[in-house]
């Protein structure tokens, strides 16, 4: 066994025990056990033949709670890289997340200033690129010239910051906020039980992340994080007292950043390099577990690139690369908006449209509507409805139709989707309508073939009366409690499912592994 000095307190009572318990079992599990506390946190690790533990089939592949901690989720302050704010404006450089810049947004960011993020995270491919020159050349060319001149500066502490958003939800009247913080947080594969993913990620978005990251070796963007945590960390950051340097002795809630983006949103970010609120937050944060809102592409691609630069270390030793940034929102708190993602259907046999009200009476009962439905009445429609279970509302040029209570539940028509997501909407809509009744496949609707995609209702409708798409599909959001039963099962959830509004904007904070 190797030691290292004075491990903790409750790591050696600990290991006292698993020791003792050890004497009752097969001894030889325990071909290798290593005790560290480089990190201040200690971990056990143990390395054994499983089979010599009369652990056989798919046992071997399940964690043995009963002899090593269980992971951690882990956090860590940063010294963030942040525009200057005497060198730029900074509603001109920030930008939304870059799978939400539409070519029309890529072009208003570069005309907005010669410093938006948009030329490093989405910059514009030429036809001359080459493997010596072409996008990610130049967002490493960009990003170290940004960081020589000043326009983008080193925090000089270590710090976690808080982050408020404050929103119109759409939709309403209401007026909302939604709070976290900005942090590090330790990547871990899915298989450790301390991130879940609620969606499937496809391959190519990723490819381009992964060559982003590996030119310029920093991350941009938030990965947005959901935890339970009963609004302790809000309160244990509520309590500190401001004392960076660069925050005014005479107002010390005045935040670092502000800025209001294109949607209307207030982003405002304070720096907090207190130790003693540092680590009350990351003690609190240490039992978490977390469910990946927004940013599955980059979480993944975070992890691939760790995955690579371990190789290249020494037995595989740790660094800068085994975290990324992240803000963390408390699903617990008020503010948490999920929206809709409506779908609409183009592009099929007239036929299909026509006889589509009798084909889904095999699969719901049906109600015919007032066929002018505008999309306020259509929401507040399928609020009501959606109290009993699920609620489909199906616009076409000529009628409108309620879906509601499903008839196939349970049924072979769902494969090996559990009951958990069979009682999601957009699973009865892809399942019984899209593909059942519609004919359009699963590869059709992952790759938009017939089937596009609106947030807004009455955009929707609108596009079905001027004859752009054949019909919409309209649906109540997804709930926080069925994204959460989902993610910690293990299962996902269909291709744009939630709409957690509002987005994180990028560049309010960077993370430089080098």
């Amino acid at each position: 066994m190797e030691f290292s000095p004075r491990p903790p307190a409750r790591l050696r009572s600990f290991l006292s025990r698993i020791l003792a318990q050890s004497r009752r079992t097969d001894h030889h599990f325990f071909d290798h056990l290593r005790l560290s506390d480089s990190n201040g946190e200690g971990e056990v690790a143990f390395a054994g033949t499983a089979r010599r533990a009369g652990l056989e089939g798919p046992q071997m592949h399940r964690p043995c709670y009963n002899f090593a901690f269980k992971t951690m989720a882990v956090i860590s302050p940063f010294r963030a890289w942040r525009y200057a704010p005497e060198k730029v404006s900074l509603p001109e450089v920030v930008t939304q997340p870059y799978d939400k810049i539409n070519p029309a947004m890529q072009e208003g960011y570069y005309q907005a200033s010669p410093y938006n993020l948009v030329r490093i995270i989405l910059g514009k491919r030429l036809a001359s690129d080459t493997p010596a020159e072409n996008v990610y050349t130049r967002a490493t060319a960009t990003f170290r010239r940004w960081r020589g001149t000043g326009v983008l500066r080193q925090d000089s502490a270590a710090s976690i910051y808080r982050y408020s958003q404050r929103f119109a939800v759409p939709g309403s009247q209401a007026i909302g906020e939604r709070r976290g913080f900005i942090a590090l947080g330790r990547l871990e594969d899915y298989s450790s039980g301390v991130v879940f993913r609620h969606e499937q990620t496809l391959a190519k978005p990723k490819a381009d992340r992964l060559d982003l990251l590996r030119a310029t070796r920093a991350h941009f963007g938030q990965i947005f994080m959901l935890y339970s945590g009963a609004g302790k960390v809000e309160a244990a950051l509520d309590s500190v007292s401001r004392n960076a340097p660069d925050i005014d002795p005479t107002n010390i809630d005045a935040p670092i950043i502000e800025v209001t983006d294109e949607y209307g949103v207030v982003h405002r970010v304070w720096k907090v390099s207190d130790a003693e609120a540092i680590n009350s937050v990351q003690e609190e944060m240490r039992d978490q577990k977390l469910i990946i809102a927004d940013g599955h592409h980059r979480y993944e691609t975070a992890l691939a690139y760790r995955d690579e630069r371990r190789k290249t270390k020494a037995g595989g030793e740790s660094g800068p690369f085994d975290y990324a940034m992240m803000t963390f929102v408390d699903m617990d708190r008020p503010g948490l908006v999920i929206l809709p993602t409506h779908r609409a259907a183009f592009g099929l046999p007239n036929e299909k449209i026509d006889g589509f009200s009798k084909d889904v009476r095999r699969f719901f009962n049906v109600e015919e509507v007032d066929a002018g439905i505008d999309g306020a009445r259509a929401v507040v429609l399928l609020a009501h409805a959606g109290v009993a279970g699920t609620a489909l509302l199906v616009v076409t040029r000529e009628r409108a139709f309620l879906l509601h209570t499903p008839k196939a539940v349970g049924t072979t028509l769902f494969g090996n989707l559990s009951l958990r997501q069979q009682t999601l909407d957009v699973v009865q809509l892809h399942k019984c309508v899209l593909e059942n009744c519609l004919g359009i496949s699963e590869e059709a609707i992952r790759n938009q073939e017939n089937v596009s995609y609106f947030r807004d209702a009455d955009e929707a409708i609108a596009e079905v009366r001027n004859g752009k798409i054949q019909a919409a599909f309209l649906m109540n959001p997804v709930r926080m409690q069925q994204v959460r039963d989902i993610a910690f099962a293990g299962e996902v959830l269909p291709q744009k499912s939630t709409d957690f509004y509002p987005k994180l904007l990028s560049g309010l904070t960077v993370y430089a592994l080098e």
